[in-house]
């Protein structure tokens, strides 16, 4: 399994490498923006070029940028479920000048509307994107914890999705083991082959293309969306040796999205060599 983590784009591409680098990352995610502002900044092209050069040179791929955190897909809102799919319609753009593989978009929550409503919503906010961005970079649907009106924490409901979707050529899945143990299913020693068992079943196995390795502050099936770190949480060492060895995924890329103190990169060196152990 190719392993990495979130790395930081507050203090530019070229500082993105650096962490990446000397944390021995084998693939990276990023924000293409501020996670938490409508605004962005037009790329430096000619630092983007330099950063795409040198994620050649130490061999990190594949490139994958997660969506900001304040568009819904799913609201009923018309004015934010616009600025939404503008905002979605504006990344994969943006993924495809910084060489991305994939967009991490977290599918939505149907807040004051209702589920019907919400993920329609979801379905049509990604064909009107794909229609108007003709690229090669496919959406990977994320799946949530299942906390309040969240949309896509059950396998069923990323499948009504998928399979609503036109271009299936460009939609896929990642899976949070931190919300996917969240939501109720199981990640031990023993359930996680009959967990992928049911993805497979329900979504197709082929659509599963990379993985956020994120331990659990919530017991399973408690529906709170809280990282820690490996070995940590709920999850711990034995479910996560079952994940990283299953023949069916050991292949995939996965990063981590665990806690951080700013730029102090102690504890995800420390994840990464736990994570790494593991696979041997």
């Amino acid at each position: 399994m190719r392993l990495g983590v979130h790395c930081s784009v507050g203090n530019g591409l070229k500082n993105t490498i650096k962490e990446a680098v000397s944390l021995g990352c084998e693939t990276i995610q990023i924000f293409s923006r501020s996670p938490r502002a409508w605004g962005r900044k037009e790329f430096d092209l000619e630092e983007v070029k330099e950063f795409k050069k040198s994620l050649k040179e130490n061999n990190i791929f594949p490139l994958v940028v997660h969506m900001l955190y304040l568009p819904n897909l799913a609201s009923a809102d018309k004015k934010l479920y616009k600025k939404s799919v503008d905002v979605l319609i504006d990344e994969l753009k943006r993924c495809k000048i910084l060489g991305a593989k994939y967009l991490v978009v977290h599918p939505g929550r149907y807040s004051t509307g209702d589920f019907e409503t919400g993920i329609r919503n979801i379905i049509k906010a990604v064909n009107f994107a794909f229609s108007r961005v003709k690229n090669e970079i496919i959406i990977l649907l994320e799946n949530l914890a299942g906390g309040k009106t969240d949309i896509g924490w059950r396998f069923e409901e990323l499948h009504r999705i998928i399979e609503n979707v036109k271009d299936k050529k460009r939609i896929g899945v990642c899976i949070d083991t931190a919300h996917l143990f969240a939501a109720g299913y199981d990640i031990s020693k023993k359930g996680f082959d009959n967990t992928l068992k049911e993805f497979d079943r329900v979504i197709g196995l082929e659509y599963l293309k990379f993985l956020h390795l994120n331990d659990s502050i919530s017991e399973r099936g408690l529906k709170v969306d809280r990282h820690t770190h490996i070995g940590k949480g709920n999850i711990g060492i034995e479910g996560f040796r079952a994940v990283l060895n299953h023949p069916k995924i050991k292949n995939l890329p996965g990063i981590l999205e665990t806690p951080r103190i700013r730029f102090n990169l102690i504890k995800d060196r420390k994840n990464l060599i736990i994570l790494r152990r593991l696979t041997r």
